[in-house]
Parts: structure tokens; C-alpha cells; sequence
């Protein structure tokens, strides 16, 4: 019988190890490789080809949402299925969004965890009840000003305040005030975060 190899990316070690050790007493899953940070999820999966990638959304390095990205165009026969905790609506949003087939939490049961693996490793998606209403549950979509869809759409491709100033023709302080005011607009701490709540919400 082919066994469903299973790569594990999460940056707790306890975490890690808990998972292989409850997947590895399946008769029909294999646990290929353990990561404990977006590039490293990345890397062993090239190495590793698994079947499955179970991804923790905030890792250091490189974060759960960029390495799906990363691997559904490096290999797009690999499933991502995110595991999360609350409260971290926008990094899921943007996962699923970049091609991960399913998404449940961390308080899921062993047996949900095993069939939610079996289910999109044949070619299924998955969306467990609780990350469901964690997106629900997010703040409504704000509205933006002409201005502030343009300086996001430079966001998300990686411009800094200076190279959208320039190509805006206008001053690097008033780029700041706007993405400031992005940030407000969109409860969000920082770009990457603003960037990653804006997808979500089909803002650009």
C-alpha cells in the first residue's frame, strides 16, 4: 500500500515531534521531513516531494502564508494544509488564497487531524468549523480612496515608500501618511500584515 508522505513545517519542536509521533502510527502515513520555518518547509519539501505539507502560519524566517505560495508553484501536486491557532484570520485567508486545500486549528482532535490528511491527499479541500468562523468573524472591508488602492497594489508587489514615490510622482512623506493611514484603515501592525488582510478581502 502507498503510504501518504507527510512533511511537517512548525517552528515549536514539541509541536513537530507530537504531530510525526501521532501520524506515524497510521499504517498508511509516512512523516517525510520536519521544518521549523517557512524556508526550510520549502527546502525539505523539494528534497522530500511529500505528499502533504502540514504549515503553521507564523514561523520566523519565512511565514506559513508565503511558503504555500512558494510551494504550490514549485510543486503544485503537494497539498498545504494549514494548521493554526486563533486569531490568525488573515495569515489562513491568505494561505487558502494561495492554494492550500484545507485549514483546521491546533486544538483538532488526532482523528480529525488524520482524515482531514487522507481527505486532501486525495484531491479534496477541507475547512474545519472553527477557522470558518475565525474568518467570519473578521473586520468588515474598509473603504479606501483611489490613492490608497494604488499605494496598496505597490504593497503587495514589495515597493518601498521611496519606489512608490517615484513612480506616483509625489513626496516619500505623503506615500507614509497613506500607508499609515492603510494601516489603520485595515487593523493591521505592519505591511506585510496590511498587505496579507487586503488580499483577503479582494482589495486589490
Amino acid at each position: 500500500m502507498k503510504k501518504i508522505k507527510v512533511l511537517i513545517a512548525d517552528d515549536h519542536a514539541v509541536v513537530r515531534t507530537g504531530l510525526a509521533t501521532i501520524l506515524n502510527t497510521e499504517t498508511d502515513i509516512e512523516v517525510v521531513g520536519l521544518a521549523k520555518n517557512g524556508i526550510e518547509a520549502v527546502e525539505t519539501a523539494l528534497a522530500a516531494k511529500p505528499d502533504v505539507v502540514i504549515m503553521d502560519i507564523r514561523m520566523p524566517v519565512m511565514d506559513g502564508a508565503e511558503a504555500t505560495r512558494e510551494l504550490r508553484e514549485k510543486l503544485p501536486d503537494t497539498k498545504v494544509l494549514v494548521l493554526t491557532s486563533f486569531g490568525e484570520a488573515d495569515g489562513v485567508a491568505l494561505a487558502l488564497k494561495s492554494g492550500a486545500a484545507g485549514a483546521i486549528t491546533k486544538t483538532a482532535e488526532d482523528a480529525e487531524l488524520v482524515t482531514v490528511i487522507r481527505n486532501i491527499a486525495s484531491g479534496g479541500k477541507y475547512i474545519s468549523l472553527d477557522i470558518e468562523k475565525l474568518l467570519a468573524e473578521s473586520p468588515p472591508v474598509p473603504k479606501l480612496t483611489p490613492r490608497q488602492h494604488e499605494i496598496l497594489a505597490y504593497m503587495t508587489k514589495g515597493l518601498t515608500n521611496v519606489e512608490i514615490a517615484k513612480i506616483l510622482s509625489i513626496r516619500k512623506d505623503t506615500v507614509e501618511e497613506h500607508v499609515n493611514l492603510l494601516l489603520a484603515k485595515l487593523y493591521a501592525s505592519n505591511r506585510t500584515e496590511a498587505v496579507a488582510i487586503a488580499l483577503r478581502k479582494q482589495l486589490i
